[in-house]
């Protein structure tokens, strides 16, 4: 665990700073996240449409290492468009709602990042298709679609929450270890 500080250098003596704890995630909640990001299938995908937020739902499939998401969209979709017009995106996976007492102790994780469009002449657009397939078997034909296109999303930070307290801020560097675990 590490402290640190945060407050300008010439800070008004008496004036509030913000103290916050970096605690390393534990191998129990680094599995947990691991599975939700294979086991759940859907997430909420949050764009910006005309400045304000506009969220969709969106089935998703991953890289090996969580160094990115994908997502197979159609150009008519009020979200496609607002990621050709600004590509930062937020994914929102949660486990499934099972009715327990408290549902804020259900574990989450929100991933802000970068899309872009998977042209399907990059170099690994097969094996992206395949794993998206495999993962969407009914999926399948809407790859023979013109306006469907695999959208690729770089996580660049995010938010876990493992249950109550459990919380840990998040980087790439984490999600590649968790998806070692």
């Amino acid at each position: 665990m590490s402290l640190r500080g945060r407050c300008p250098k010439q800070s008004p003596q008496g004036s509030l700073c913000l103290v916050f704890y970096n605690y390393g995630m534990d191998e129990q909640s680094e599995q947990t996240l691991a599975r939700l990001i294979r086991e759940t299938r859907v997430a909420a995908l949050s764009t910006l449409h005309e400045g304000g937020p506009n969220l969709a739902m969106v089935a998703y499939s991953f890289a090996e290492d969580f160094s990115a998401f994908y997502i197979h969209v159609s150009r008519l979709g009020k979200h496609t468009t607002d990621m050709e017009n600004d590509p930062r995106v937020s994914l929102l996976i949660t486990e499934t709602d099972d009715r327990r007492a408290d549902p804020q102790t259900l574990a989450r994780v929100s991933l802000r990042g970068m899309a872009e469009i998977l042209p399907r002449n990059d170099p690994g657009y097969a094996q992206v298709k395949q794993n998206y397939i495999e993962r969407f078997p009914e999926a399948e034909g809407l790859f023979s679609l013109g306006d469907f296109n695999l959208q690729r999303i770089t996580p660049k930070g995010g938010r876990y929450v493992a249950g109550f307290g459990r919380a840990f801020n998040l980087v790439p560097e984490t999600l590649s270890k968790a998806a070692n675990t």
